[in-house]
């Protein structure tokens, strides 16, 4: 009995031990989920009603349209901007197709397999004509050409040691596989704005009323009241009114996305003197040497310049546009000394080598000869190029070696903005320069012999072989250095908005500000690389000061200060206080304007009582009509006038946007020239209902909660 009073004794400190230990049991489980949970948020791109989309799964819709880029422009180079617009179609056409496969699949609608075949078998779809299956007769997309593509790339596949060809074949497969995807859901899209489209009707008295709007034209004498001639201070503006007015227009400033208000301090490290100076002189060095004769191309390579020299003639348009300004008036064999082109920031020297005239354009054929070894090869040209200047035809000749000898044209534009230009290649491109019309040439490469044949030479221009060194104007590591650490001094002493602002000018530093920023934007107030300032900016809280970020292209210093908050929702009123108080204050100046109107029932009365007399020609309803003396375009004014009829005084003041107005209406007509169709102006309207509505996707958007994270990836 004892033993058990003991433990009971004990009772409430066991209950605590055991309620402390369920507590630490159910707070990990808690801490593991709240963290599982953060960790699929942070791999998220966004959410479309309640989808998540992954960054993996978005990085594949990127890489595959990018593929498709690639392949249509035959170029494997894409700038960062290029990127970033790729990325944006991406997630837009996402979004509005997992809208749309929404809305469709409430309505039942489908794109089925049969109508897609129909689709292709009719094949007039402008996207089908953007594919490799067209038919090069008819124009159209030939579904048999796809058909036999589709069989050779299963066999492909299956070949063993075919990777390369079956690598091109899935490139191309890849491609037809997105377009199919694409055909579906445009498709599909047409079918819902179709549906949309029966909705939306005209009748002949809208068509009449529409036309007349456009059409009928009013004349008037107008009296005007600017809201400018009038004092601020004979209105008083009270916060009540200040909020009646937000409370009367709230629903204007619903904001559907977060943004963010930030200050900011963006420093550009520029070169110095003593960097100009470093590279003047470098320049001077090399202008030097080019005049004393030295090999123009290893001068213009151990200045770094940024156009190469490949001793190729050129036309002007292959120089960047300062550089073929200054060879217009050169004299072959002069130097320039170094000079400055602001736009592209570099300093330059330019020698013109020579000068010469060349066809733009050549045709020419050729026999390419191989052999065992480069003897063989030298000596079978050599009897080949006998035989043809004794007069073999050249095309027996060609198929003897199992080629064509098909003509073939090389243009300026082929080889003119290349960097680099090996001596063989050289070679063979100032032959078929200098080659007359019907002359051959025996050209020997180190691997064997080309012969050729120029048949047609077009376009006669001038070519200059010119020597460049273009070089930026940059800073030097000690430059940067000295900015880095003047701006970091900065940045590490003012830990606080208000220190950033009061110290700015001390340091040389301006603050700046910037409202309103989404996290949709690819860079932080236009500036490249800022993405993690951006993903700074979104997780900050107000007043919170950034780290100093290094960014543009490498030349910036940035540092941020969180301002203010916009949450998904309604505006708050002191964000927009100012906008609501003018408007109160024009609302208030209406009033002492209509006042003044009070009992006017001519024009020469509201002259009287200080109104601006003007005559307004060819108002009418669809337009909003422009006032010179308010400067301000006045829609209630074309309203007001066309409820009023001809001859007739306005019945009280108009509230327009600028001033208050009283008019007559001298004249009403309908404009000269117009004729009433009824048939073709019901068509306008169902034109104008089809844009309108094709304006859906907008409001579907807002209803679909849309979250967007890109920011934190890209």
């Amino acid at each position: 009995m004892a033993a058990i009073g003991k433990i009971r004794s004990w009772g409430p400190v066991l209950a605590t031990i055991i309620g402390l230990a369920l507590f630490a049991f159910i707070a990990e489980e808690m801490f593991r989920s709240c963290e599982a949970t953060s960790n699929e948020r942070r791999q998220q791109v966004g959410e479309v009603l309640g989808k998540k989309i992954s960054v993996q799964e978005f990085q594949n819709l990127v890489d595959e349209y990018q593929s498709v880029i690639k392949m249509t422009r035959g170029s494997d180079n894409l700038s960062d901007e290029e990127l970033a617009q790729i990325r944006d179609q991406v997630w837009q056409t996402y979004v509005n197709n997992t809208i749309l496969e929404a809305e469709a699949a409430k309505l039942g609608l489908t794109v089925t397999d049969a109508e897609l075949q129909a689709i292709l078998k009719e094949g007039t779809n402008p996207m089908l004509k953007q594919t490799p299956f067209v038919n090069q007769q008819t124009g159209l997309f030939d579904v048999t050409q796809l058909t036999k593509f589709i069989a050779e790339y299963q066999k492909v596949k299956e070949q063993p040691g075919q990777q390369q060809v079956a690598e091109q074949y899935k490139q191309l497969y890849d491609y037809w596989k997105f377009i199919e995807k694409t055909l579906r859901q445009n498709t599909l899209a047409q079918k819902y704005q179709t549906l949309l489209s029966q909705c939306l009707l005209s009748n002949p008295v809208s068509a009449r009323a529409a036309f007349d709007a456009q059409n009928v034209e009013s004349n008037i004498i107008l009296a005007s009241i600017p809201y400018s001639s009038i004092k601020d201070s004979e209105v008083q503006v009270s916060d009540a009114d200040v909020k009646a007015k937000y409370n009367e227009q709230k629903g204007m400033y619903r904001q559907y996305v977060e943004s963010r208000d930030i200050k900011y301090v963006d420093f550009q490290v520029l070169p110095s003197d003593a960097d100009r100076k470093a590279l003047l002189n470098t320049l001077t060095e090399a202008q030097q040497k080019l005049e004393s004769g030295a090999a123009p191309a290893d001068i213009v390579r151990k200045a770094q310049s940024q156009v190469a020299y490949t001793g190729l003639a050129a036309t002007r348009q292959a120089f960047p546009s300062d550089i073929a300004v200054k060879i217009d008036s050169m004299q072959v064999g002069q130097v320039t000394a170094p000079f400055e082109t602001k736009y592209d920031n570099t300093l330059n020297v330019v020698k013109l080598i020579a000068k010469v005239q060349l066809p733009d354009s050549v045709e020419y054929r050729q026999i390419q000869v191989g052999g065992t070894t480069a003897d063989e090869a030298h000596t079978r040209a050599d009897s080949i190029f006998t035989a043809l200047k004794g007069g073999a035809d050249f095309e027996a000749i060609a198929k003897t070696y199992g080629q064509t000898a098909e003509k073939q044209w090389m243009t300026s534009a082929m080889y003119q903005q290349a960097q680099n230009i090996d001596s063989d290649t050289k070679s063979y491109i100032e032959t078929l320069n200098t080659l007359g019309a019907g002359e051959l040439k025996n050209l020997e490469f180190s691997q064997g012999n080309i012969v050729l044949q120029v048949t047609q030479r077009k376009a006669m221009v001038t070519k200059y072989d010119v020597a460049i060194i273009k070089h930026t104007i940059d800073f030097s590591k000690d430059t940067y250095s000295a900015a880095y650490n003047k701006f970091s001094q900065y940045v590490s002493e003012n830990k606080t908005l208000e220190g950033l602002e009061k110290n700015a000018d001390k340091f040389g530093f301006r603050v700046q500000e910037r409202k309103d920023i989404f996290s949709s934007e690819h860079n932080v107030v236009g500036l490249r690389a800022t993405r993690e300032a951006m993903k700074w900016i979104f997780d900050a809280k107000a007043g919170q000061v950034s780290p100093l970020y290094e960014c543009g292209s490498n030349d910036h210093l940035l540092v941020i200060a969180l301002t203010n908050i916009h949450k998904e929702g309604y505006r708050d009123m002191a964000d927009i206080e100012e906008q609501l108080k003018q408007q109160v204050i024009n609302d208030k100046k209406f009033d002492v304007a209509a006042g003044k109107l009070k009992g006017v029932a001519s024009i020469d009365a509201a002259r009287q009582k200080g109104a601006v007399v003007d005559s307004v020609r060819q108002i009418t309803f669809s337009a909003p009509v422009f006032v010179q003396s308010t400067g301000s375009s006045e829609p209630a004014l074309s309203g007001a006038v066309a409820a009023t009829k001809e001859g007739t005084f306005s019945a009280a003041p108009v509230k327009g946007n600028g001033g208050a107005y009283l008019f007559q209406v001298i004249s009403r007509g309908e404009r000269e020239g117009a004729k009433y169709d009824e048939k073709q102006q019901q068509q306008q309207l169902q034109q104008q209902a089809l844009q309108a509505a094709s304006r859906y996707m907008n409001e579907l958007y807002l209803k679909a909660d849309v979250v967007d994270n890109r920011y934190l990836f890209f």
